[in-house]
């Protein structure tokens, strides 16, 4: 979802505004009509609190806001959303609001909606890979019985799907630390249009493309 920043400055906003969010509901609303399982929005990356201190906090700020205002709607949707990214790393209070929000929408199976926020595709193998040493020294497992199944069980996509298609917007050619191992048999999309700006069409676009690529996964 790139671009947000450099659409707020382009506007001459002083930080980034709605039209993100509004173009997020958009896509959801197109997967709702398309009947499309799962959507993964990458929404805050780890290397995002590099940013101006004042900057993070009203990304934050916003996402409570619309937790808060968006649940009932969510929940009467059926759209299931589930936070990805490292608990520890959320501030206490959003992280409660995210926890809230999981729990109303539980039993949604219109959408699974993953929001991709304090994640970064590195961060997780590296936890993943702390957590399988500390079980194999723990006896819990054998270093032997280690194989990919076994891996994505410490992933924190866990009981996800991979993704098929990876859309990018903001003209940028590159996964930016988004699920690097998923990503291994994902198509990839690029748009130029900046995320704020992103319309159904475009997105329908990109399903069209989908529909062309051969995918034989190595075979």
């Amino acid at each position: 979802m790139d671009g947000n920043r450099r659409w707020a400055k382009q506007k001459g906003l002083m930080a980034v505004g709605r039209d993100g969010i509004d173009a997020a509901y958009r896509v959801v609303e197109f997967c709702l009509e398309r009947k499309t399982p799962y959507l993964s929005l990458f929404a805050f990356s780890l290397e995002n609190f590099k940013r101006a201190p004042h900057e993070v906090a009203h990304v934050f700020d916003l996402m409570v806001q619309e937790m808060h205002s968006k649940k009932e709607q969510l929940v009467k949707k059926g759209i299931n959303v589930r936070f990805i990214g490292d608990p520890a790393q959320f501030p206490a209070h959003v992280w409660r609001v995210c926890e809230q929000l999981e729990q109303a929408t539980k039993d949604g199976n219109a959408l699974h909606l993953n929001m991709l926020i304090c994640y970064g595709a590195r961060q997780e193998l590296v936890d993943a890979t702390r957590r399988i040493v500390h079980d194999v020294q723990a006896g819990t497992i054998q270093a032997s019985a280690i194989d990919v199944p076994l891996f994505e069980q410490y992933l924190w996509t866990a009981d996800i799907p991979h993704p098929d298609l990876i859309i990018r917007t903001g003209s940028a050619k590159r996964l930016s630390n988004f699920l690097l191992y998923q990503a291994a048999y994902a198509e990839l999309y690029f748009l130029d249009c900046l995320w704020p700006a992103v319309t159904e069409q475009d997105i329908a676009n990109a399903y069209a493309y989908f529909e062309t690529c051969n995918r034989n996964f190595g075979v």
